[in-house]
């Protein structure tokens, strides 16, 4: 006569492998990697009880931790209730966490100005405003992002900062102690002042606090292991501009500009600060190059030969080539994407602004990370 066999429950090894699948929404890293995970326990019938660390008591993104760890541990064999309790870390875990996820320092420091840095960071500049550099930035990121590069955003322009909309983020950050976790858009981390202030009220700062604030976005967000960094920088080429050429010396330039010559020749400004702070000018992307029409042809509302101009001035001003990286029509749709906060280039990827824009993201994408131009800390040896 048959006899029914014992049923298999998870051991406490399945249990951590099933658990080493969830990512901590904010940070992008197992929670067990993380130390997130209290205990994790399974009855004789079947019943399993997790029990996991928050960062923070607030953490906005606990039911979404809840429930990605309920679906991960619901689909082991014999599993036949799933319970998870929600903790929150003691000032020594916070404090070993930051240590862990610094690299094994409590030292806050720029990771992107270090020498072994593999991140490409472009600061996306421009002489004057109303030329679409944000949204050029936000854009090229979310392109980069779908293309599956590890992107972040710094909205390096504190006094007219508008990449949250533009990228649809309407939350704070979390903070863990002295380290910020940006929220994710898209796929892109953020960080923007204006995660910070009220409502739209304006933020009245002078250099000092302009350059400590972009020392914090840079030093104090955790960012993790970026493929690109793009920060969108305010027009023109004051205290900014000279702190990122402080703060990130390896950082390289893309001039965003109109057809408009009056626009290009206050555009050739932005980009010539290279020459002051030692940085590579990546290219020259024109933006509002026509308006194409139903017809079939164009519209050249804003002239002709901006970019070019702007790309030609450049490469005999610095004495190394810098391209026209791609143009940018006039599309309505870029506009629509940017008030509701999803980037033409996924909201309406075959518009003309959209693929000229994932033309340019793709060209910046296939420059591989690498060490070219910096030093390896090698010193030579005589035989």
């Amino acid at each position: 006569m048959a006899t029914m066999s014992a049923v298999t429950r998870p051991t406490q090894d399945d249990l951590l492998t099933a658990l080493a699948r969830v990512n901590d929404p904010e940070i992008r890293k197992p929670i067990t990697e993380l130390g997130m995970v209290k205990s994790a326990t399974c009855d004789d019938a079947g019943r399993v009880l997790v029990e996991l660390y928050l960062t923070v008591a607030g953490c906005p993104l606990k039911d979404t931790l809840r429930r990605e760890t309920t679906a991960a541990v619901a689909g082991l064999a014999g599993v036949t209730e799933v319970a998870v309790t929600l903790d929150v870390m003691s000032d020594e875990q916070r404090a070993a966490l930051r240590t862990k996820l610094r690299g094994g320092t409590a030292e806050r420091e720029i990771p992107f100005a270090k020498s072994g840095s593999l991140t490409r960071v472009y600061a996306v500049a421009s002489g004057k405003g109303g030329v679409g550099k944000s949204s050029v930035t936000v854009n090229l990121a979310a392109a980069m992002a779908a293309d599956g590069l590890k992107v972040g955003v710094v909205d390096a322009d504190v006094h007219g900062f508008s990449v949250p909309r533009m990228l649809g983020v309407t939350g704070r950050p979390t903070q863990v102690d002295d380290m910020i976790l940006p929220p994710l858009a898209h796929d892109v981390k953020v960080i923007s002042i204006g995660m910070f202030v009220p409502g739209n009220q304006p933020v009245v700062w002078r250099g000092p606090m302009l350059h400590r604030a972009l020392q914090q976005f840079l030093a104090d967000v955790f960012w993790g292991d970026l493929d690109v960094l793009l920060l969108d920088l305010p027009p023109g080429t004051g205290d900014i501009a000279i702190s990122i050429g402080q703060l990130l010396p390896t950082a390289e330039i893309l001039v965003v500009t109109t057809p408009q010559q009056a626009a290009a020749e206050v555009a050739e400004r932005a980009g010539s600060i290279a020459l002051q702070t030692h940085q590579r000018v990546v290219g020259v992307v024109e933006n509002m190059s026509w308006l194409e029409l139903p017809d079939g042809s164009r519209q050249e509302i804003f002239g002709s030969g901006g970019g070019r101009s702007v790309a030609d001035s450049l490469t005999r001003s610095i004495g190394a080539e810098v391209p026209l990286l791609g143009q940018v029509p006039l599309d309505t749709q870029l506009r629509l994407g940017g008030d509701e906060g999803t980037p033409v280039v996924l909201r309406d990827p075959d518009s003309p602004a959209a693929v000229a824009l994932r033309a340019v993201a793709r060209g910046l994408s296939q420059r591989a990370r690498g060490l070219s131009g910096r030093s390896l800390g090698l010193s030579p040896t005589r035989r």
